[in-house]
Protein backbone atom coordinates (compact mmCIF):
# COMPACT_ATOMS: atom_id res chain seq x y z
CA UNK A 1 0.00 0.00 0.00
CA UNK A 2 1.55 3.12 -1.08
CA UNK A 3 1.81 6.00 1.58
CA UNK A 4 -0.79 8.30 -0.08
CA UNK A 5 -3.25 5.75 0.39
CA UNK A 6 -2.70 4.98 4.14
CA UNK A 7 -3.27 8.32 4.60
CA UNK A 8 -6.49 8.65 2.57
CA UNK A 9 -7.69 5.61 4.19
CA UNK A 10 -6.81 7.24 7.72
CA UNK A 11 -8.58 9.62 6.81
CA UNK A 12 -11.96 7.09 5.59
CA UNK A 13 -11.38 6.33 9.25
CA UNK A 14 -11.69 9.44 11.18
CA UNK A 15 -14.71 10.20 8.74
CA UNK A 16 -16.53 6.91 9.87
CA UNK A 17 -15.46 7.74 13.60
CA UNK A 18 -17.42 11.53 13.12
CA UNK A 19 -20.55 9.46 11.62
CA UNK A 20 -20.48 7.77 14.82
CA UNK A 21 -19.93 10.56 17.38
CA UNK A 22 -22.50 12.67 15.59
CA UNK A 23 -25.05 9.42 16.50
CA UNK A 24 -23.75 9.30 19.97
CA UNK A 25 -23.90 13.60 20.33
CA UNK A 26 -27.12 13.44 19.25
CA UNK A 27 -28.77 10.63 21.52
CA UNK A 28 -27.05 12.36 24.32
CA UNK A 29 -29.22 15.33 23.33
CA UNK A 30 -31.88 14.01 22.68
CA UNK A 31 -32.31 12.08 25.66
CA UNK A 32 -31.97 15.21 28.14
CA UNK A 33 -34.82 17.02 26.05
CA UNK A 34 -36.91 14.20 26.68
CA UNK A 35 -36.62 14.65 30.43
CA UNK A 36 -37.24 18.20 30.49
CA UNK A 37 -39.91 18.36 27.93
CA UNK A 38 -41.73 15.24 29.07
CA UNK A 39 -41.57 14.16 25.01
CA UNK A 40 -41.77 10.05 24.73
CA UNK A 41 -41.15 10.82 20.93
CA UNK A 42 -37.79 11.85 22.04
CA UNK A 43 -37.56 8.46 23.93
CA UNK A 44 -38.18 6.39 20.75
CA UNK A 45 -35.98 8.85 18.92
CA UNK A 46 -33.15 8.14 21.27
CA UNK A 47 -33.64 4.16 20.79
CA UNK A 48 -33.33 4.16 17.19
CA UNK A 49 -29.86 5.59 17.31
CA UNK A 50 -28.42 2.59 19.06
CA UNK A 51 -28.50 -0.30 16.44
CA UNK A 52 -26.95 2.38 14.09
CA UNK A 53 -24.21 3.12 17.12
CA UNK A 54 -23.57 -0.57 17.28
CA UNK A 55 -23.23 -1.46 13.60
CA UNK A 56 -20.72 1.61 12.89
CA UNK A 57 -18.50 0.59 16.21
CA UNK A 58 -18.08 -3.09 14.19
CA UNK A 59 -17.52 -1.54 11.41
CA UNK A 60 -15.09 1.02 12.41
CA UNK A 61 -12.84 -1.65 15.17
CA UNK A 62 -12.80 -4.24 11.81
CA UNK A 63 -11.56 -0.76 9.56
CA UNK A 64 -8.92 0.38 12.07
CA UNK A 65 -7.39 -3.35 12.58
CA UNK A 66 -6.91 -4.24 8.64
CA UNK A 67 -5.11 -1.14 8.97
CA UNK A 68 -2.71 -1.94 11.77
CA UNK A 69 -2.43 -5.32 9.78
CA UNK A 70 -1.73 -4.28 6.28
CA UNK A 71 1.03 -1.10 7.09
CA UNK A 72 2.50 -2.18 10.90
CA UNK A 73 2.39 2.06 11.30
CA UNK A 74 4.39 4.04 14.00
CA UNK A 75 4.49 6.29 15.99
CA UNK A 76 1.61 9.61 15.42
CA UNK A 77 -0.05 7.23 12.98
CA UNK A 78 -0.24 4.03 15.20
CA UNK A 79 -1.13 5.87 18.42
CA UNK A 80 -4.03 7.71 16.19
CA UNK A 81 -5.20 4.16 15.04
CA UNK A 82 -5.14 2.97 18.76
CA UNK A 83 -7.30 6.51 19.88
CA UNK A 84 -9.91 5.70 17.35
CA UNK A 85 -10.36 2.34 18.70
CA UNK A 86 -10.68 3.44 21.87
CA UNK A 87 -13.03 6.55 20.91
CA UNK A 88 -15.25 4.34 19.25
CA UNK A 89 -15.46 1.93 22.26
CA UNK A 90 -16.68 5.13 24.64
CA UNK A 91 -18.88 6.36 22.00
CA UNK A 92 -20.77 3.35 22.18
CA UNK A 93 -21.14 3.33 25.57
CA UNK A 94 -22.34 6.82 25.11
CA UNK A 95 -24.97 5.67 22.77
CA UNK A 96 -25.84 2.87 25.48
CA UNK A 97 -25.89 5.50 28.77
CA UNK A 98 -28.32 8.14 26.95
CA UNK A 99 -30.94 5.05 25.52
CA UNK A 100 -30.97 4.49 29.43
CA UNK A 101 -31.51 8.09 30.06
CA UNK A 102 -34.06 8.28 27.65
CA UNK A 103 -35.92 5.40 29.40
CA UNK A 104 -35.86 6.77 32.44
CA UNK A 105 -37.12 9.89 31.48
CA UNK A 106 -40.10 8.12 29.30
CA UNK A 107 -40.73 5.90 33.21
CA UNK A 108 -40.88 9.13 35.02
CA UNK A 109 -43.30 10.87 31.86
CA UNK A 110 -45.97 8.21 32.95
CA UNK A 111 -45.42 9.57 36.75
CA UNK A 112 -47.05 12.64 37.67
CA UNK A 113 -45.08 15.66 37.53
CA UNK A 114 -43.28 16.65 40.22
CA UNK A 115 -40.78 19.65 41.29
CA UNK A 116 -37.48 17.62 42.01
CA UNK A 117 -34.46 18.85 44.15
CA UNK A 118 -31.64 18.71 41.10
CA UNK A 119 -30.90 20.61 37.66
CA UNK A 120 -30.52 17.45 36.13
CA UNK A 121 -30.99 19.82 32.70
CA UNK A 122 -27.86 21.30 34.12
CA UNK A 123 -25.94 18.15 34.63
CA UNK A 124 -26.52 17.06 31.22
CA UNK A 125 -25.84 20.34 29.53
CA UNK A 126 -22.57 19.91 31.05
CA UNK A 127 -22.18 16.22 30.12
CA UNK A 128 -23.23 17.27 26.19
CA UNK A 129 -20.24 20.08 26.17
CA UNK A 130 -17.70 18.05 27.46
CA UNK A 131 -18.86 15.66 24.54
CA UNK A 132 -18.48 17.91 22.83
CA UNK A 133 -15.45 19.93 23.08
CA UNK A 134 -13.58 16.11 23.35
CA UNK A 135 -14.95 15.57 19.71
CA UNK A 136 -14.56 19.33 18.82
CA UNK A 137 -10.35 18.45 20.39
CA UNK A 138 -10.58 14.98 18.53
CA UNK A 139 -11.27 16.67 14.96
CA UNK A 140 -8.47 19.34 15.20
CA UNK A 141 -5.90 17.52 17.28
CA UNK A 142 -5.92 19.81 20.03
CA UNK A 143 -4.33 19.09 22.97
CA UNK A 144 -5.52 22.44 25.24
CA UNK A 145 -9.08 21.90 24.15
CA UNK A 146 -8.62 18.22 25.29
CA UNK A 147 -7.40 19.46 28.33
CA UNK A 148 -10.06 21.87 29.25
CA UNK A 149 -12.55 18.84 29.29
CA UNK A 150 -10.74 16.74 32.08
CA UNK A 151 -11.01 19.91 34.23
CA UNK A 152 -14.88 20.00 33.78
CA UNK A 153 -15.34 16.05 35.05
CA UNK A 154 -14.71 17.48 38.76
CA UNK A 155 -18.09 20.07 38.21
CA UNK A 156 -19.96 17.06 36.70
CA UNK A 157 -19.03 14.52 39.60
CA UNK A 158 -19.36 17.47 42.10
CA UNK A 159 -23.24 17.86 40.43
CA UNK A 160 -23.68 14.04 40.77
CA UNK A 161 -23.18 13.89 44.09
CA UNK A 162 -24.91 16.73 45.38
CA UNK A 163 -28.11 15.18 43.19
CA UNK A 164 -28.06 12.15 44.99
CA UNK A 165 -27.59 13.37 48.39
CA UNK A 166 -30.58 16.05 47.77
CA UNK A 167 -32.68 12.87 46.16
CA UNK A 168 -31.46 10.70 49.17
CA UNK A 169 -32.89 13.02 51.52
CA UNK A 170 -36.13 13.23 49.31
CA UNK A 171 -36.90 10.00 49.83
CA UNK A 172 -36.50 9.49 53.17
CA UNK A 173 -38.76 13.02 53.77
CA UNK A 174 -41.47 11.87 51.09
CA UNK A 175 -41.48 8.49 50.27
CA UNK A 176 -44.21 8.36 48.10
CA UNK A 177 -41.74 10.54 45.88
CA UNK A 178 -39.44 7.09 45.73
CA UNK A 179 -40.15 6.11 42.48
CA UNK A 180 -39.69 9.51 40.87
CA UNK A 181 -36.24 10.41 43.27
CA UNK A 182 -34.80 7.23 42.03
CA UNK A 183 -35.11 7.86 38.34
CA UNK A 184 -33.88 11.40 38.65
CA UNK A 185 -30.84 9.35 40.56
CA UNK A 186 -30.42 6.82 37.66
CA UNK A 187 -30.35 9.41 35.30
CA UNK A 188 -27.84 12.14 37.18
CA UNK A 189 -25.21 8.92 37.46
CA UNK A 190 -25.65 7.93 33.83
CA UNK A 191 -25.29 11.55 32.60
CA UNK A 192 -21.69 11.23 35.15
CA UNK A 193 -20.89 8.51 33.23
CA UNK A 194 -21.12 10.30 29.64
CA UNK A 195 -19.40 13.04 31.19
CA UNK A 196 -16.51 9.88 32.26
CA UNK A 197 -16.21 8.16 28.84
CA UNK A 198 -15.97 12.44 27.48
CA UNK A 199 -12.50 12.49 29.66
CA UNK A 200 -11.57 9.56 28.18
CA UNK A 201 -11.73 10.74 24.81
CA UNK A 202 -10.05 13.49 25.62
CA UNK A 203 -7.12 11.72 27.18
CA UNK A 204 -7.07 9.69 24.02
CA UNK A 205 -6.56 12.99 21.89
CA UNK A 206 -3.76 13.59 24.40
CA UNK A 207 -2.03 10.29 23.79
CA UNK A 208 -2.86 10.73 20.29
CA UNK A 209 -1.17 14.46 18.95
CA UNK A 210 1.98 14.16 21.83
CA UNK A 211 2.12 10.52 23.17
CA UNK A 212 1.25 11.16 26.74
CA UNK A 213 -1.03 9.02 28.68
CA UNK A 214 -2.56 11.13 31.14
CA UNK A 215 -5.06 8.48 32.38
CA UNK A 216 -5.49 7.64 36.10
CA UNK A 217 -3.85 10.88 37.03
CA UNK A 218 -4.61 13.85 39.23
CA UNK A 219 -2.88 16.57 37.76
CA UNK A 220 -2.12 17.69 33.97
CA UNK A 221 1.31 18.57 35.31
Amino acid sequence: MTRTRFYELLEELKDKLLIMAGYAEQAVQRSIEAYRLRDHSLVDFVRQYEPQINDLEREIDAFAVDLLAMEQPIAVDLRFILSVIRINADLERVGDLAVNIAIRAGELNELPPVTLPVDIPRLGTLAAIMVRKALEAFIEGDVELAESVLKLDDEVDMLNRSAFRALSSLIREQPHLTTQALHAILIARNLERVGDHATNIAEDVIFWVNGRDVRHQTSLA
